[in-house]
C-alpha cells in the first residue's frame, strides 16, 4: 500500500515538473514572439518613416521642377514681352529718324483681333499708299486678345507699331442675349485710343478695322480734310465711307457731304474730340451711342460721294450682316483726285447749308405715289418728300437705298434729306422730310 502511494507521489511530481517545463517553455516563446513583434513593428516603423521620407523627398523634387517649368515659361514670356519692347522702340526710333521733326498729319490704327488673313489683306493695302507718307501717317495694329497668329502677322511688319489689348475682365451684358463681342470691342477701342491720344499724344487719329482696303488717295483725302476738322468745330469727324456709295448710286468722286449720321468705317477723330467721349464711352454698342443726338450735340460729319474704303468683312461680329445688299456693291474710289489743291471752303457749315438747299429747291418736286416711277423716267435732279420713317424706308426699298434710321436720323441724312444718284449718272434723287427745306432755310 505504501508503495503504491509513493509511485503515486512520483508520478504527480513527474507531472508538476512536466507541467512547469511546459510553462517554462510556453513563456520563453511567448517572450520570443513578443520580441519578434517588437522588432518587426519596429521595422515597419523604420519602413514607414523611410516612405514617408521618400515621397516629402519625391514632392520637394516635383515642386522644384513645378517652379523650375513656371519659371522657364516666365523667362520665355518676359523674354518675348522684352523682344516686343525692343522691336517696337527699333520701330520709333526708325519714325523718329524718318520724320526728321516733322509733326504727323493723324495716327493710323487698326483695330484687330482674332483674324490674321483679314489683317494681312488689310496691311498690305495700306502699304501701298502708306510707305511714301509714313511720316506723316505712322500704322498701328492695335490687337484685342492674345491669338498668337495675329501677333505674330502684325510683328513681321517692321515699319508698323504693334499694341495689345489683354482685358482679362469678365464681361457682363445688360440684356440676356447679347453678344460679348460688342462689349469687348468697346473695350478695346477705348484702350486703343487712349493709348494714341493720351499717351502717344496725336492730335488726330484714323480709325480702321481688320477688314478693309483703302483707295490710293485715302492719305490724300484725309489730310484735306484734317484743317477742315481742326477749324471748323461743327464738324465731329470726318468719315471716308458713304453708306449709300454702292456703284448705281455714285458718280462725281470730288462730292464731298455734311451729314447727320455717323458713318464709321475709316474715320478721322481729333484729340479735342477724343477728351469729351473717353470719360463717358459706353459698355458696348460704340458707334450706335456715338449716332445719339446726345453725344454728337447736333454737330456733322464729313464723308465722300465715293468711298475711300472698302469693307470686304462678310463673316465678323455683325455675321455678314447687310453684307451682300449694301457692303459688297460698295464702289472703292479709283479716280486721281488733286485734294492738295481743292477748296474744301464750301463744307464749312454756313456755305455747306447754302449751297445743298439751293441743290434741293432747284430739284424737280414729284408727289403722288407714283413719284418714284416718275423718277425713273426723267432726266433731271428730284426730290421725293417722305412723311415719316415708315414712308421714308418704303421709298428707300423701291431704289434700294439703306432703310436703318438712329434715332430720329436715316442713314447719310443732313437735315433730313438724303441724296444719292441715279443709277451711275449725274442725275441727283432727293428724299426730303417733312420739315427739311424749313432746316434748310428755304
Amino acid at each position: 500500500m505504501a508503495r503504491r502511494l509513493c509511485d503515486l507521489r512520483f508520478l504527480l511530481l513527474l507531472a508538476a515538473a512536466a507541467f512547469i517545463y511546459i510553462q517554462v517553455r510556453l513563456f520563453a516563446t511567448q517572450s520570443e514572439y513578443a520580441d519578434r513583434l517588437a522588432a518587426a513593428e519596429k521595422s515597419e516603423n523604420q519602413c514607414t518613416n523611410q516612405l514617408k521620407s521618400l515621397i516629402e523627398q519625391i514632392s520637394t523634387q516635383q515642386e522644384r521642377i513645378v517652379s523650375s517649368e513656371e519659371l522657364r515659361q516666365r523667362q520665355d514670356e518676359e523674354r518675348a514681352q522684352l523682344k516686343i519692347l525692343i522691336q517696337d522702340l527699333e520701330k520709333k526710333i526708325r519714325l523718329i529718324q524718318n520724320n526728321k521733326g516733322e509733326v504727323p498729319v493723324a495716327a493710323v490704327v487698326v483695330m484687330a483681333c482674332n483674324r490674321p488673313d483679314y489683317l494681312e489683306k488689310t496691311i498690305e493695302s495700306i502699304l501701298k499708299y502708306q510707305t511714301s507718307v509714313a511720316s506723316k501717317f505712322p500704322l498701328f495694329i492695335s490687337q484685342d486678345g492674345g491669338n498668337a497668329d495675329v501677333r505674330n502677322k502684325a510683328m513681321s511688319y517692321s515699319d508698323v507699331t504693334h499694341m495689345q489689348h489683354i482685358d482679362l475682365e469678365p464681361v457682363q451684358t445688360e440684356r440676356p442675349g447679347e453678344l460679348i463681342a460688342y462689349y469687348k470691342i468697346a473695350r478695346h477701342y477705348k484702350w486703343a485710343l487712349d493709348k494714341l491720344f493720351f499717351e502717344q499724344n496725336f492730335s488726330r487719329v484714323i480709325i480702321l478695322e481688320d477688314d478693309m482696303e483703302i483707295a490710293p488717295d485715302f492719305f490724300e483725302y484725309f489730310e484735306a480734310t484734317a484743317a477742315l476738322l481742326d477749324t471748323d468745330k461743327t464738324i465731329m469727324a470726318v468719315s471716308s465711307w458713304n453708306d449709300n456709295g454702292q456703284k448705281q448710286f455714285v458718280y462725281d468722286s470730288q462730292a464731298l457731304y455734311r451729314s447727320d449720321f455717323f458713318p464709321g468705317l475709316g474715320w478721322m477723330l481729333m484729340k479735342s474730340t477724343w477728351e469729351e467721349l473717353s470719360p463717358k464711352w459706353p459698355k458696348a454698342y460704340w458707334d450706335d451711342w456715338v449716332r445719339l443726338k446726345e453725344v454728337h450735340k447736333d454737330r456733322q460729319f464729313i464723308h465722300p460721294e465715293v468711298c475711300r474704303t472698302y469693307n470686304f468683312g462678310e463673316h465678323g461680329s455683325s455675321m455678314g450682316q447687310f453684307f451682300q445688299q449694301y457692303l459688297e456693291p460698295i464702289k472703292l474710289n479709283d479716280v486721281h483726285v488733286d485734294w492738295k489743291s481743292a477748296d474744301l471752303s464750301y463744307l464749312t457749315e454756313e456755305k455747306f447749308k447754302k449751297k445743298f438747299a439751293k441743290e434741293v429747291w432747284e430739284a424737280k418736286a414729284l408727289r403722288g405715289s407714283d413719284a418714284v416711277l416718275k423718277a425713273h423716267n426723267l432726266d433731271m435732279d428730284v426730290r421725293i418728300q417722305y412723311s415719316d420713317q415708315r414712308d421714308f424706308e418704303r421709298i428707300a426699298r423701291q431704289f434700294g437705298i439703306f432703310e436703318e434710321w438712329k434715332d430720329g436720323i436715316p442713314r447719310t441724312a443732313y437735315k433730313g434729306v438724303v441724296v444719292f444718284r441715279y443709277n451711275k449718272t449725274r442725275r441727283r434723287i432727293f428724299l426730303v422730310a417733312p420739315d427739311s427745306l424749313t432746316q434748310l432755310g428755304i
